[in-house]
């Protein structure tokens, strides 16, 4: 082991001592560390239960199930950062899932997956290119109606990928008349349990051998019900000021003509840009497109909001008309890109179908905005 990681080996373990009531860190510039005592970490991780997932119980009279649970349950409180902050994010982001899963009708127990899944985070990814607080993929997400597209990634919206992942999630249950193998197929997919199922010939999730993601899958899901129906055994003993407050935010709807700019938007609402993109997550880039919009700004900030943005918009320069010819190798994505436009308004400009390609030498008509020059002047 190399000397780097051995010491960050030793720093984490004294940290879990001192978090488990064992011992006090050792002083910096000792010349000794002292021994370490884990008993507080051995008896804060000696579960017992019962638990259960959506009313289904784990079987934790099997060693096996029994290792595995603790096994997730020491590794979340060998990160006790990471718990706290799913405890500090509760009030902001846990708490309109909670109401979503009530108004679904659904259990609970499901609002510990988008936990495990992004640690409530909405930028939250992965290398599978999942994103957003349930970590859909984006073929996913567009099968339950969420806009992913250069404009809007809605997989970051909590109330939209909230609704998307319970009917995505409802759909499992029916199709495999569990939540256990319906969480199972959330994380793996469910082609890929379904031939497991098949050809191992139950449907018993604890006696499926499945990829190592999917069997800690359910554990890590446990483990956070665990830690966080019962905060304070495990240590974490937090005051409701060390609480994040939920967002006052303020929903107003309006359709714009023509694509404004984000920083249009924030000066109208009496604020900044990173505002109105924290409280919009979906939103890519830094412009919005003609047509509908639904935005949630700043408490406050929706009275007269309309008004000073058609007045501002009003005084945007007229977009001007370029050509663009079609080079070889170009593609139609490459060139919205490009032009920071979308491949839907070259298709409307053109009459084109983007599905078709196009050719070297084409001549493509494009809308390009002009310098916004007054129209931010506060």
């Amino acid at each position: 082991m190399r000397l780097g990681v051995a010491l960050r080996v030793f720093a984490s373990a004294a940290a879990l001592a001192a978090l488990a009531g064992a011992l006090p860190l050792p002083a910096r510039g000792a010349e000794e560390p002292p021994g370490l005592d884990f008993s507080g970490l051995i008896r804060a991780a000696r579960f017992r239960g019962p638990v259960d997932f959506c009313g289904e119980p784990a079987p934790l009279h099997d060693p096996e199930a029994r290792e595995r649970l603790e096994r997730e349950l020491l590794a979340m409180l060998a990160e006790p950062h990471q718990v706290i902050l799913w405890i500090k994010r509760g009030p902001r982001h846990l708490a309109p899932i909670e109401e979503a899963i009530a108004a679904f009708g659904l259990p609970a127990d499901l609002k510990y997956i988008p936990i495990v899944e992004s640690a409530l985070r909405p930028h939250a990814g992965s290398p599978k290119g999942a994103m957003g607080f349930w970590q859909f993929i984006e073929p996913t997400g567009r099968r339950y109606g969420l806009q992913v597209d250069r404009r809007k990634d809605e997989r970051r919206n909590l109330t939209r990928s909230t609704e998307a992942a319970l009917a995505y999630l409802q759909q499992l249950r029916e199709l495999f008349d569990s939540w256990t193998l319906a969480a199972a197929a959330y994380n793996m997919g469910e082609n890929g349990l379904q031939a497991e199922i098949a050809r191992q010939e139950t449907r018993d999730f604890y006696r499926l051998y499945l990829p190592l993601e999917t069997q800690r899958y359910v554990f890590r899901i446990l483990a956070a019900k665990i830690l966080l129906e019962n905060p304070a055994r495990y240590g974490f003993r937090l005051e409701p000021e060390d609480l994040y407050p939920p967002e006052r935010a303020a929903v107003v709807e309006f359709e714009l003509k023509r694509a404004v700019p984000i920083l249009l938007v924030a000066r109208a609402a009496g604020t900044d840009v990173k505002a109105v993109k924290d409280l919009n997550p979906e939103i890519r880039g830094f412009e919005l497109p003609p047509g509908p919009q639904r935005l949630r700004l700043p408490a406050g900030a929706e009275a007269g909001f309309a008004r000073r943005l058609a007045e501002a918009a009003a005084r945007l320069p007229a977009p001007r008309e370029v050509l663009y010819t079609v080079q070889e190798g170009d593609t139609l994505t490459a060139i919205a890109e490009r032009h920071g436009v979308s491949v839907a308004e070259i298709a409307s400009w053109n009459r084109l179908d983007p599905k078709r390609p196009i050719r070297p030498g084409m001549r493509l008509k494009m809308q390009l905005a002009g310098d916004p020059g007054e129209a931010l002047t506060p």
